[in-house]
């Protein structure tokens, strides 16, 4: 667990310093790290493509930025900090007074000492995030601001991984990547899905599995746009947010509220962090929309906002425990061996109970009561999920009861689950 933790926190800490937004550079080499760690396709939107109802917005770059105070002090500095610089900034190079620059500052009064995040993609705009304290003790005067940013034609970039397996019906992991040095958020979940891409590639896998990079809103809509008929293949998905802070994973139903990934969620995290859909918070919002109503759920440790590091200087590598990263993990591969192992079974002796002891069933290490259950409701319309929350029995425990009873010869597959 140790190991693993600390290998996913290193993605953290060498994606940390890239300036990501939801299009440009520092997000092409956020896809470029990915790309080293597990096979990535990257595809390239243009500026001003047509997205369903969006468009999609010019490329944004910085080479630098920063505010130098009237005794030449420089009091926000892009090289400093990325979150200095307000997300998507139009180039400045003037001289303002300290009321019209006031209106360009971003601040927070009850976390005085922290650098806020802010962003102005679809307005044009420019400004400065820095500590409040720092913005309260600003004097009277004339200020330099500079901002070296270019807004032009270029491209939005998303990755994808897709790993075949025996059926196109697919599973989708969602990581946004476009938020700037803000670890927790979504640094972590960008390491942890590159941790289960990887554990999936080495396995036998029944679905097929697709983890989508992609910025925030946008990036989902770009890929939904493309993609309707990836989209159709979907029966189940997550995306993943705040995956490295302490606190217990929770998780956001679908839209659906009872697809089989919200079921296969509530056997593995704990109901009271099990919270309803709402059209707000990560890019469920967009998969769960009413034209696409995919069934994808959330998961998340804590959720976004509900944690005071959330879109702040203090959502740095520290913030983020290799525990954490190693336990959501854990949380994610144990569902997906639900998703795996779920289906439904016909009994093929289902007149009378087949007598179990000559078969050496007795004997062995099924937990005897989920072989009575799994024999009495694999009728091929009970899944196992059906069956373990019906019998109380863990999940687990009805898999090896299935497999065992298969091996008897008293279980045929009668569909796969989900379709």
């Amino acid at each position: 667990m140790t190991e693993i933790g600390a290998k996913l926190h290193a993605h953290v800490v060498e994606l940390y310093p890239l300036c990501r937004s939801i299009t440009g550079d520092g997000l092409r080499a956020t896809l470029r790290h990915i790309a080293a760690a597990i096979p990535l396709h990257v595809t390239e939107v243009p500026s001003g493509t047509q997205v369903l109802d969006w468009q999609v917005p010019p490329e944004w770059n910085v080479r630098d930025a920063w505010l130098e105070a009237p005794d030449g002090r420089r009091i926000a500095d892009f090289a400093r900090h990325n979150l200095h610089l307000l997300q998507y900034s139009e180039p400045v190079d003037r001289v303002v007074g300290r009321a019209e620059l006031d209106a360009h500052l971003h601040s927070l009064p009850d976390q005085p000492d922290l650098i806020p995040y802010r962003t102005s993609y679809y307005a044009r705009d420019w400004g400065f995030c820095l500590p409040h304290r720092t913005r309260a003790a600003l004097p009277e005067g004339d200020y330099r601001v500079h901002i070296n940013t270019t807004l032009a034609p270029g491209s939005l970039s998303y990755g994808e991984c897709v790993l075949p397996g025996e059926t196109a019906e697919e599973v989708l992991f969602s990581a946004h990547c476009c938020h700037p040095s803000l670890a927790n958020d979504n640094l972590a979940s960008i390491a942890v899905a590159i941790g289960l891409a990887q554990h999936l590639a080495e396995r036998r896998r029944r679905y097929t599995y697709r983890f989508l990079f992609a910025p925030g809103t946008i990036g989902a809509i770009c890929w939904l746009a493309a993609n309707r008929d990836a989209a159709s293949r979907i029966r189940h998905g997550l995306v993943l947010t705040c995956l490295g802070d302490p606190a217990a994973p929770s998780y956001k139903r679908s839209r659906r509220g009872n697809a089989p990934i919200d079921r296969y969620a509530a056997q593995v995290v704990d109901g009271a962090r099990i919270h309803p859909f709402s059209p707000t918070g990560y890019d469920e919002r967009q998969f769960c929309s009413p034209g696409f109503d995919l069934p994808m759920g959330c998961l998340m440790r804590s959720p976004g906002g509900a944690f005071p590091q959330y879109h702040t200087s203090a959502d740095n590598p520290d913030f983020v425990r290799p525990a954490a990263l190693a336990d959501s993990l854990d949380v994610l591969i144990r569902i997906v061996d639900l998703i795996e192992h779920d289906r439904h079974w016909q009994n093929t002796a289902p007149h009378g109970e087949p007598q179990l002891g000559r078969r050496g069933l007795y004997d062995g290490a099924a937990d005897r009561l989920a072989l009575l259950w799994v024999l009495n409701l694999s009728d091929g319309r009970h899944s196992l999920l059906d069956i373990a929350e019906r019998s109380g029995r863990p999940f687990a425990a009805v898999r090896d009861a299935a497999a065992a009873l298969e091996r008897a010869g008293l279980l045929v597959t009668a569909c796969a689950s989900g379709a």
